[in-house]
């Protein structure tokens, strides 16, 4: 029998994410998305079916006049994450916002200022920080394995992944309207928030990078879908410590599968594949054994299965939802998400500003340039909404 304290969940929009936060919840005993919100209505008419979700609003602001949530999901496009995360806090709630934290590092630090403005929890969906690959590799940077690491390289690969126009979701995710990014804001932000992670957010001091939307496509998905994000973002990142990192993400390319993300250190490395790989193992240390260069594939999952067998409280690291509802009870601290993700779309944005202009960009220039991209004015069913931010 479960006795833990039921948490009692609000989500505001019900697109194509919403349905993997909705079945993530239906997996832990005792939570009960109690409420749903949507513009769409026939949208939310049906997503709300799906999922036995008994109330529904087309006006977020009616959800969050409630009184008996415990939390609230936003899963709405990049550039309304900043506006309907600060007053889902305002409003006093905790607040669990989908990936990218935001559209530009001014909104997401924004959102991490009124978090600490109003005492409330603010957890960003960083879903590689819970791989059984990331709980191995942040065990052995912790005890030291890798000696001191002085390079990462954060890579991400679909050769033909570009959103609508190739097929898949929809055409808001090609528009700097919506999204404000492409690949590194869609796919990157995980890489990069993992390899963050892992290195302790390592302080950015420079960045030089370049995006690219090269490979042809179909014309009129191009028309139709307003098409104006990178489908391949590439950068060097300098952090303190003469700490680098290379970034190459992919949603198009002419070009084989990218080498994996990887961490190398003065007594060893860790090649890092993404969730989800078949053949072989997801982790691989590189070492030296009495002189030789080694390699010994990490059998990650039997370590899991192993410590979550004897301690099944563990379980809570083992997914985003997972420990923003063990951290609504209480039971445990969040994972600093929100100070990664900060950090992660700076450094994005840092590639965007130094392609723009040609030449290497410093920390304090990506901040003092950063503004606000987010979606301050929407028209909806009921007329226009204004966010107050």
């Amino acid at each position: 029998m479960n006795t833990k304290k039921e948490i009692r969940i609000g989500l505001i929009g019900t697109g194509i994410i919403a349905h993997s936060h909705v079945e993530a919840y239906q997996s832990i005993p005792g939570v009960k998305i109690v409420a749903a919100c949507d513009l769409d209505e026939s949208k939310l008419n049906r997503f709300c079916a799906l999922y036995d979700i008994e109330n529904k609003y087309t006006n977020f602001r009616e959800l969050l006049a409630r009184d008996d949530l415990d939390g609230v999901d936003v899963c709405v496009h990049n550039n309304l994450h900043m506006p309907i995360s600060v007053e889902v806090l305002r409003a006093g709630f905790h607040c669990y916002c989908e990936k990218p934290m935001a559209g530009s590092y001014a909104d997401a630090k924004k959102m991490l200022d009124v978090a600490a403005e109003c005492e409330r929890k603010l957890h960003i969906q960083l879903a590689m920080l819970y791989s059984p690959q990331a709980h191995a590799a942040k065990k052995f940077v912790d005890e030291n394995k890798l000696g001191q690491i002085y390079h990462a390289r954060s890579y991400g690969y679909r050769r033909r992944g570009r959103p609508f126009v190739d097929g898949y979701a929809t055409k808001e995710f090609n528009s700097k309207y919506w999204a404000a990014g492409g690949a590194l804001y869609d796919m990157g932000v995980y890489h990069i928030s993992l390899l963050l992670y892992l290195l302790g957010t390592p302080k950015v001091e420079r960045i030089s990078g370049q995006v690219y939307q090269e490979v042809a496509m179909d014309e009129d998905r191009r028309r139709e879908g307003g098409f104006d994000v990178e489908e391949l973002g590439c950068g060097f990142i300098k952090f303190e410590n003469n700490l680098t990192m290379d970034i190459l993400e992919s949603w198009a390319i002419h070009g084989g599968m990218f080498a994996p993300s990887m961490l190398a250190g003065s007594q060893g490395g860790l090649t890092i594949y993404s969730v989800g790989r078949d053949i072989g193992s997801p982790l691989i240390y590189h070492h030296e054994e009495l002189g030789y260069p080694a390699d010994t594939e990490i059998d990650v999952n039997a370590e899991i299965y192993r410590t979550r067998q004897k301690d099944p409280e563990l379980s809570r690291y083992d997914g985003s939802q997972n420990l923003w509802i063990a951290a609504l009870r209480n039971e445990c601290e969040l994972l600093d998400t929100a100070k990664i993700a900060l950090n992660t779309m700076l450094i994005s944005e840092g590639i965007f500003m130094s392609g723009a202009l040609g030449r290497e960009v410093t920390r304090d220039e990506i901040i003092s340039a950063s503004k606000c991209q987010a979606i301050l004015k929407q028209e909806t069913p009921f007329g226009m909404l204004t966010y107050d931010v």
